[in-house]
């Protein structure tokens, strides 16, 4: 199935620079409650660093922690004479229309690295923000988990109250090295006129982690993206897990990528979609190229109302000896399982909204509890009737 195109003369990449923002939470009131349901707590309470990017400029970079380092990624080519260890390493420029032009014409974005051993235990968030009619944002970002070290980034993406016709094409490269550990949990709240392209990919060398959580429960015209993580070093793990609501209107194709290219490695992609009305193409691969390496692939789809869900696993084992296993299953809430709920006092809506809470379970990402939170509040609003 091939990728839809999105025509970029519709959108203008000039003129939209935005002021320094000194402090978060003095951003208007709309605005704050965008950023809250894209995983953005703009009082930085328990974060170790925050980063802010709207339209075409860089406007908040502050860093609490040590071991941690945190700037927009036009100063870190400055002062790492172009970063030639990592930029452009992982995503091709010349992969498609999209990655060339931001290539051609980077806008900024974050680069976040965890030095050497260090721990960074509160989350570094980074928001990604678009607000104006017509904007065009190019971002490229980098993060960086030296040996041995560990750390998680909130990422949230979103447009503000108001804005239409806006794109989002994002790089993002991830390298985590020897023993470190990342976990990179990104939450979009983009809006109905937004078309987003994102490319991301990632290495990790021998006894690295990464865990990538995706959040989607808001309405988006267009998204597309495939990121792909290869373990290149013995024993490293990687784990997907997305959460993607499409209502009327939206066109997600998304899916993700793990290819184990060393021996004891394991990848586990864990995708739950649901569709009230809008259209999701679910795509997943997991490739196996040494032994021993183990690989499992859970897609599962939940259809209420008139919606559209593809879901298409692929497992590739080039070598003997290879553990490779998927599910996948696409359908609506059984009558039967509303049956049980009503028998045992909730009516019918109750039960419905109950199923769907328990199907879109966020527990297993590890989430801050008040990013938990938020989750599950944007989840209970969702709207049970559209599964009658």
């Amino acid at each position: 199935m091939a990728f839809k195109n999105v025509d970029l003369t519709r959108y203008s990449f000039e003129g939209a620079q935005a002021d320094a923002i000194t402090d978060l939470s003095t951003l208007d009131e709309f605005d704050r409650k965008r950023l809250l349901y894209a995983g953005i707590d703009v009082n930085a309470k328990e974060r170790s660093g925050s980063f802010m990017h709207m339209n075409h400029s860089g406007v908040h970079c502050q860093s609490t922690q040590e071991g941690l380092e945190l700037m927009d990624i036009k100063q870190a080519l400055k002062t790492y004479d172009g970063l030639p260890q990592y930029f452009w390493k992982m995503v091709d420029p010349n992969r498609d229309e999209y990655t060339r032009a931001a290539a051609e014409h980077l806008h900024g974005g974050y680069f976040i690295r965890a030095r050497k051993g260090a721990k960074i235990e509160a989350p570094v968030q980074s928001c990604l923000f678009i607000k104006g009619n017509g904007v065009g944002q190019n971002v490229h970002n980098v993060v960086i988990v030296e040996e041995g070290a560990e750390m998680h980034i909130i990422t949230g993406c979103a447009t503000a109250h108001g804005t239409r016709e806006a794109a989002h094409l994002g790089i993002s490269e991830f390298f985590v090295h020897k023993g470190g550990k990342l976990t990179f949990t990104m939450i979009h709240n983009w809006g109905e006129d937004t078309a987003v392209r994102p490319r991301s990919a990632g290495v990790l060398e021998e006894d690295a982690v990464l865990v990538n959580n995706y959040v989607l429960l808001k309405p988006v015209k267009d998204l597309q993206m495939y990121p792909t993580l290869t373990l290149a070093g013995r024993g490293s793990v990687a784990r997907f897990n997305s959460v993607i609501v499409a209502p009327e209107g939206s066109y997600v194709d998304t899916g993700n990528r793990i290819l184990l290219n060393a021996p004891d490695t394991r990848g586990e992609i864990i995708a739950r979609t649901l569709t009230t009305g809008g259209t999701i193409i679910n795509r997943g691969h997991i490739g196996a190229y040494q032994v021993p390496a183990r690989g499992h692939l859970e897609c599962k789809g939940l259809i209420l109302g008139n919606g559209v869900i593809h879901a298409i696993p692929e497992l590739e084992g080039t070598v003997d000896g290879v553990e490779l296993s998927h599910e996948a299953a696409v359908g609506k809430i059984a009558q039967e399982e509303i049956e049980y709920l009503m028998a045992r006092g909730l009516d019918e809506d109750e039960a419905t909204s109950t199923i769907v809470r328990g199907f879109l379970n966020v527990d297993i990402m590890g989430l801050p509890r008040e990013l938990e939170q938020a989750v599950e509040d944007q989840i209970n609003q969702l709207d049970a009737s559209d599964a009658m």
